[in-house]
C-alpha cells in the first residue's frame, strides 16, 4: 500500500511539471490571439492617423479615403521665408523716394526704371507714390493697383524696398532735411552714379518728383535692362481684386470665340491734348481747344489739326479704324473689345465701327454695374483691367502710340510675339482720304493696307537707335529685345 501511494504521488508531480499537449496548445492559441488583437489595434491606429494626414504625408492609396471626422483637407506647411529669394546684403547708401507722374502705364514703366536705379545705387527704395494730381485725378495708392507684398518680396534679392521711411528718417523729412528734384530725362546710368548718388549720400533721403522717361532706352548694362523686364513682367502683379475681375472678362470673351482688343484713343482728353479734331463739329472743336488751354502743363496750345493728321501724328478716328479693319480682312463676326475710356462723340462717332462689326463690346457691357462699383472714378484701376484683357487678346490694335500701346506691345512680345498690328497712321490717312475722294477703289485700298502692314505684326525686330534723339527712337518697353527669347534675334546679335 505504501508503494502504491508513493507511485501515485510521483505521477501527480510529473503532470504538474510537464503539462499535457492540449494544455500547451491552449496556451499557444491564447498568446497568438492576444498578439493578433494587439497588432490589429496598432494597425487601425496607424490607418486613422495616416488618413487624417494622408494629403500631406500618407501613402497615395489613403488619400481618397473618407475620414470619420470629416476634417478639412490638411494644408501643407510652407516656410514662406524659405520660398523667397535670399535677401541681397549691401551697405545702404540712403533712401530713395519717388513720385510717379502720368497715367497707369507711364507710371508702370517709371517704377521699373526706379527699381533698376535703386539697385545700381545700393539704396533703399520706398514703395513708389502714384500720381493723384493729373488730369485723371485718381486717388489710388500703389497697393490699390499692385500687390505690394509680392512687389517687395520678389525683388528682395536685388534691392531693399520698404513701405515707408524708418521713424528717424521720417522725422528728417518732416523737418525738411531732404532733397527733392526731377532727374534729367533719358539719362544713362552714369548720370545717376555721378550726379544722384552723391546727393543721396549727402542728404540721406532723396525725393525724385518726376519719373517719366528718366532712364535711357539704349546704352545701358545688360543687367539693368533685364532687371527692368523682371520688374515689369514679374514683380508688378495686379491686386487679387483686379486680377479676378480681369480673368472674368477674359473668360466671358473666350466663351464667345476669338477677340480683338482695339485700343481706341479717342477720348476727350486725348483729342484736346493732341489738337486733333478730324470729324468733329465746330462746337466740339471749340470745346477741345478750351480744354487744352485750361491745363497749363499741356505746353502746345496752337495746333493745326489738318497738318498734324497728315503727318500721322493724330489718333485714328473710329471711322478710319473701321475701314482699316475691313481692309485687313478682320472677320465681321470677330468680337471687338474697346480698351479705352468714353469715346468722344459717343454713338454718332462709333456708328461706322459698330455697323461694320456688330460685336463691339467693352467691360461696361460685359459686366454688371455692381462689378465695377469699386472701380468707378479710379481710372488707373479701370486701365489695369483693360491691360489684362489686351495681353490675352488674339489680336491687339492700338490706334495711337501712347504709353499703354507701347507697354502692351512689349509685353505681348515677351509673351511669345503675340499678334499686335502696328498701324502706319501717316500712310493710312493718305489712303483713307484717297479712297473717300473716289480716286482709290476699295480693292486697291485693301491690297495696299495689307501689304504695308504685313511686317508690322509685332514680330521680332531690333530697336531703332537715334543718337541724341531718344524721343524719336524705339521705346525700350515697346521692344525689350534684351529680354526676348527669339533664336533669330539672338543669332543676329
Amino acid at each position: 500500500m505504501g508503494c502504491k501511494a508513493a507511485a501515485a504521488m510521483a505521477l501527480k508531480a510529473d503532470k504538474l511539471r510537464f503539462p499535457s499537449v492540449a494544455a500547451v496548445a491552449r496556451s499557444r492559441m491564447m498568446r497568438l490571439w492576444v498578439l493578433r488583437a494587439t497588432t490589429t489595434v496598432l494597425l487601425w491606429t496607424c490607418v486613422v492617423q495616416l488618413t487624417a494626414t494622408g494629403d500631406t504625408w500618407g501613402p497615395r492609396v489613403l488619400r481618397g479615403w473618407p475620414s470619420c471626422r470629416m476634417a478639412p483637407e490638411a494644408v501643407p506647411v510652407v516656410d514662406k521665408e524659405a520660398a523667397l529669394p535670399p535677401k541681397r546684403i549691401y551697405r545702404n547708401n540712403g533712401y530713395l523716394m519717388v513720385s510717379c507722374n502720368g497715367g497707369l502705364n507711364q507710371m508702370r514703366a517709371a517704377i521699373c526704371d526706379m527699381v533698376a536705379i535703386a539697385r545700381h545705387l545700393n539704396v533703399t527704395l520706398i514703395v513708389p507714390e502714384l500720381d493723384k494730381t493729373s488730369f485723371w485725378n485718381d486717388p489710388s495708392e500703389f497697393q490699390d493697383i499692385f500687390d505690394v507684398e509680392h512687389f517687395i518680396n520678389s525683388l528682395r534679392g536685388e534691392v531693399r524696398i520698404v513701405r515707408e521711411l524708418p521713424p528717424r528718417m521720417k522725422r528728417r523729412v518732416e523737418l525738411g532735411m531732404f532733397h527733392s528734384m526731377p532727374p534729367i530725362s533719358w539719362s544713362d546710368i552714369s548720370y545717376y552714379h555721378n550726379q544722384i548718388l552723391p546727393l543721396v549720400r549727402q542728404h540721406k533721403v532723396l525725393h525724385l518728383n518726376r519719373t517719366d522717361a528718366r532712364l535711357a532706352n539704349n546704352g545701358l548694362p545688360l543687367d539693368i535692362q533685364k532687371l527692368r523686364c523682371r520688374v515689369n513682367y514679374g514683380s508688378l502683379k495686379f491686386t487679387s481684386q483686379i486680377e479676378e475681375l480681369g480673368r472674368r472678362v477674359i473668360k466671358i470673351l473666350r466663351k464667345n470665340g476669338p477677340f480683338l482688343v482695339l485700343h481706341l484713343r479717342y477720348e476727350m482728353d486725348m483729342l484736346a491734348f493732341s489738337g486733333c479734331t478730324e470729324g468733329c463739329t465746330r462746337e466740339e472743336a471749340d470745346e477741345l481747344t478750351r480744354m487744352r488751354y485750361a491745363y497749363p502743363w499741356w505746353k502746345e496750345k496752337v495746333i493745326d489739326s489738318y497738318v498734324k493728321r497728315k503727318d500721322g501724328l493724330c489718333p485714328l478716328t473710329p471711322e478710319e479704324i473701321a475701314l482699316v479693319l475691313r481692309a485687313l480682312d478682320i472677320d465681321r463676326s470677330m468680337q471687338i473689345y474697346i480698351a479705352a475710356g468714353e469715346i468722344y462723340g459717343g454713338k454718332r462717332r462709333m456708328a461706322s465701327l459698330t455697323s461694320a462689326y456688330p460685336n463691339v463690346v467693352r467691360k461696361e457691357t460685359l459686366l454688371e454695374p455692381s462689378d465695377l462699383r469699386f472701380f468707378q472714378n479710379h481710372s488707373s484701376q479701370m486701365a489695369a483691367l483693360d491691360y489684362m484683357v489686351s495681353l490675352e487678346s488674339d489680336i491687339f490694335v492700338p490706334t495711337y502710340d501712347g504709353n499703354m500701346a507701347k507697354v502692351v506691345e512689349g509685353h505681348r512680345r515677351f509673351m511669345g510675339f503675340k499678334k499686335t498690328i502696328l498701324l502706319d497712321r501717316k500712310l493710312i490717312v493718305d489712303l483713307v482720304d484717297r479712297h473717300k475722294s473716289g480716286s482709290l477703289p476699295w480693292d486697291e485700298f485693301s491690297t495696299l493696307i495689307k501689304s504695308v502692314h504685313a511686317n508690322r505684326m509685332g514680330s521680332s525686330s531690333r530697336r531703332t537707335v537715334i543718337l541724341d534723339k531718344p524721343k524719336e527712337e524705339d521705346y525700350f518697353y515697346a521692344n525689350p529685345q534684351e529680354c526676348l527669347r527669339d533664336p533669330d534675334l539672338l543669332r543676329a546679335w
